[in-house]
């Protein structure tokens, strides 16, 4: 079902009313002020090594064992970084990726066996603009093409928007990884509808197959596959080995971006509560807090666009020691959400400032340095980047 600019009432009160997650007395006119937010601070100590230009819109970055890189342009071509430079020649054997808008190639992430079987995993968007979806293919690659590609996965159902497709992807421990599925922008309310993967993370094996420990295995008019649900526009996702926690960020409307912990079975509130506003000005929703719905960890107002996430557990910066980074594409810089020992948020701080680019994607790599991919900026220069940062000498 498309969603409607109202202020309230309709098919949101429904969904409302049907969420169970309890009554609870709220100012069903104006909701609470947001929490408000942490100081910032811009700060140096780092410098910048280009590693890549020419890029349209690079998108994830993947370390392979031998020091290159593959690196995902959102245009769909995967690209390969190696001793230092950017092979001319895209990499073979893509599948069909469907682009415009918000669509596109989106992930390339690594099998936790890579060194033994070469395997690595794409999200792509796929089909048309009348009909399309989230897709993950699964290909061995040999250096310079993909072999043996099989697609294992296809968000369900099909839609006709070119936003809001999630793609990002990360193992767990067990050997199972987590996708982020975004909720089509024009299907909000199918976030709460767990006969859909829209607005969900889904939770697979490593051939696509389900996890019968997954938490919505065995019930009624509802897809397996989902791990959580309540989300819009995931563009965040990692996995914090040390403390257990799998990190997600997520862009809002008009404010209300979110930094979550993803735990299965978790109902993660879009559109029932949300710290934004629709972009007509209207409420997307009167609530900001429901019974029974997760609040975030942080919420961003005004907007920042979160993309790439990373943990750092580098030994080049010492002071960012189990920080999170997040990629802000509004905002045009790096983020570091500095973590107590606990995991709990203590300040942000803004880097990359001077650079005024979109951030895209946000890497630690297995060198103990930071990577970053850009979009482009307000400088005029409209080629994509991957970087490094290092510590200033």
């Amino acid at each position: 079902m498309r969603w409607a600019p109202l202020i309230v009432g309709g098919a949101l009160a429904a969904i409302v009313a049907s969420a169970a997650v309890g009554d609870v007395a709220l100012d069903p006119v104006r909701p609470p002020p947001p929490k408000p937010a942490l100081a910032t601070v811009v700060s140096s100590g780092y410098k910048v090594t280009e590693i890549a230009k020419g890029l349209d819109h690079p998108y994830s970055i993947a370390f392979l064992p031998d020091g290159a890189m593959l690196v995902t342009e959102r245009a769909g071509r995967l690209r390969l970084v190696k001793d230092g430079k950017l092979v001319e020649a895209p990499v073979k054997g893509v599948p069909p990726v469907h682009t415009g808008s918000q669509a596109g190639l989106f992930d390339i992430v690594l099998h936790p066996k890579y060194a033994e079987n070469s395997i690595v995993y794409l999200t792509y968007a796929s089909g048309t603009k009348e009909k399309n979806a989230t897709r993950i293919a699964r290909a061995r690659f040999d250096g310079s093409a993909l072999q043996e590609l099989k697609v294992i996965f296809e968000a369900a159902p099909l839609k006709d928007t070119d936003n809001h497709y999630g793609g990002r992807l990360v193992f767990l421990p067990d050997g199972t990884f987590v996708l982020l599925v975004g909720d089509g922008f024009e299907y909000r309310e199918a976030a709460q509808d767990l006969s859909s993967h829209l607005g969900k993370s889904v939770r697979l094996d490593e051939n696509g197959g389900v996890p019968q420990d997954n938490p919505f295995v065995g019930q009624t008019n509802t897809r397996p596959e989902i791990f959580s649900r309540g989300h819009r526009n995931q563009q965040g996702l990692v996995f914090d080995a040390e403390r257990g926690r799998l990190w997600e960020t997520e862009h809002g409307p008009r404010g209300g971006d979110e930094l979550n912990i993803i735990e299965p079975g978790r109902n993660y509130g879009w559109p029932v509560i949300t710290y934004g506003m629709d972009y007509s000005g209207a409420f997307v929703s009167p609530y900001t807090e429901r019974a029974g719905l997760e609040q975030p960890v942080l919420q961003w107002t005004p907007s920042i666009a979160p993309s790439g996430l990373a943990i750092y557990r580098g030994d080049k910066f010492p002071a960012w020691q189990g920080d999170l980074f997040v990629g802000a594409l509004a905002f045009q810089h790096l983020r570091r959400v500095d973590l107590d020992e606990s995991g709990n948020v203590v300040a942000q701080e803004e880097l990359l400032t001077e650079l005024k680019q979109r951030i895209r994607d946000v890497r630690a790599g297995p060198d103990g340095y930071l990577y970053v991919t850009t979009d482009y900026g307000a400088t005029g220069d409209q080629t994509g980047r991957v970087l490094r940062l290092e510590p200033a000498p």
